[in-house]
């Protein structure tokens, strides 16, 4: 009688691959993001070319400050000078005296921030409806607004002045602020960022516990904005500081916002230039004052933002 052995089993169960070796489950996806949130440091090249584009942006700035602590001969002179002169304060404090800067600082402070704080809030509530409500012609409404971007704002500038003659408000700061409350381009802004930010998930749960669409608007939906929000708050900020056509159009020299005040110093046959300049960088100067004190928070903002989730 004659046995037969039984052949070895050829689906057993095989180990790693030597290979490609395992990954083990447990921990990996926390060494994901350890590998993500390495830092990667830049070379010497990346340091030059990133200096290079500081020194171009600076420029600008530098060489009005240059000019503006010159006279006006030095400044006409060839090559212009590349170094400040001892002029500076001098010109700022004549600039400061015959363009009425004080007024004007203090009105465009009121127009840019009214005009920066009701822009953030429409363009919000409006980026919220079109991004996660539904309502019939959200997305036809969705276009006009769109459109609006396509206009040239110089064809509104003749009915638009009519209109603030007839309510009163020519030479008025409510003429300048009310036809800005709120931009498409903001509100497009938005709209993009809360379609990818908001879950649809929040506003269901928040639906679910009884809030009306304000509530949800107020307890989820602005702390998820922040970020995108200071950024259009700056922008918007820093657009309507320097916006000179409506407000010349609209405003006179008693009731001026600065660029319409700096319009003052180059009056005359003679241009004063460093008188000019000097004008210009203390028109400036709230700028860059407002990025000094909030840049580092809206940078971080969008930064945090940008690594949600």
């Amino acid at each position: 009688m004659t046995t037969h052995s039984l052949p070895a089993r050829t689906d057993a169960p095989a180990g790693p691959s030597p290979v490609e070796p395992a990954v083990p489950r447990r921990g990996g996806r926390r060494l994901l993001r350890e590998r993500a949130g390495r830092q990667h440091h830049a070379g010497p090249v990346a340091y030059v070319l990133l200096g290079i584009m500081a020194l171009l942006s600076i420029f600008p700035l530098y060489w009005t400050m240059v000019a503006a602590s010159t006279d006006n001969t030095r400044v006409s002179q060839t090559p212009p000078p590349f170094l400040p002169g001892p002029n500076l304060f001098s010109n700022l404090a004549r600039a400061w005296d015959e363009a009425a800067m004080g007024k004007a600082m203090i009105n465009s402070l009121i127009v840019a921030g009214t005009i920066a704080l009701s822009t953030v809030l429409f363009a919000t509530l409006a980026g919220f409806a079109f991004a996660k409500l539904r309502f019939k012609g959200r997305n036809a409404l969705l276009m006009v607004v769109i459109g609006t971007m396509m206009i040239p704002p110089q064809l509104g500038v003749v009915p638009l002045f009519m209109m603030m003659s007839e309510l009163g408000w020519a030479q008025q700061l409510p003429a300048v602020i009310f036809p800005t409350l709120v931009s498409a381009v903001g509100v497009f802004f938005m709209r993009q960022y809360l379609s990818e930010a908001l879950p649809d998930e929040l506003v269901e749960a928040g639906r679910v516990d009884g809030a009306h669409s304000l509530r949800i608007f107020w307890s989820i939906v602005l702390p998820i904005a922040r970020p995108p929000m200071a950024v259009l708050f700056m922008i918007t900020f820093v657009h309507a500081w320097n916006d000179f056509f409506w407000p010349f159009v609209v405003l006179d020299m008693s009731n001026p916002t600065v660029p319409v005040a700096l319009t003052q110093l180059s009056a005359g046959y003679v241009r004063d230039q460093s008188l000019i300049m000097a004008g210009a960088l203390l028109g400036t100067l709230p700028l860059l004052a407002m990025f000094v004190v909030f840049g580092r928070q809206i940078v971080s903002g969008v930064m945090a933002g940008a690594v949600k989730g």
